[in-house]
């Protein structure tokens, strides 16, 4: 029986796991309530994780300098 995967996703560095900002304007509507701005992290498109990277395997010939 395969053992679940239980490691965690690469957190992105740009954001640090915090993928959206939300931003409070000084400006009102006109019921009053303050505009909000939300920001995704464009490393990551808003999800605080990276891609796992996967290890490359290469051959090469026998006499091919790299």
């Amino acid at each position: 029986m395969p053992t679940p995967n239980l490691s965690s996703p690469p957190i992105c560095p740009d954001c640090d796991g915090f993928p959206v900002v939300a931003i409070t304007t000084g400006t009102r509507q006109p019921n009053g309530q303050r505009t909000t701005i939300t920001v995704d992290c464009r490393a990551c498109n808003g999800t605080g994780t990276t891609p796992a990277r996967r290890p490359v395997r290469l051959s090469v010939s026998a006499g091919v300098s790299c």
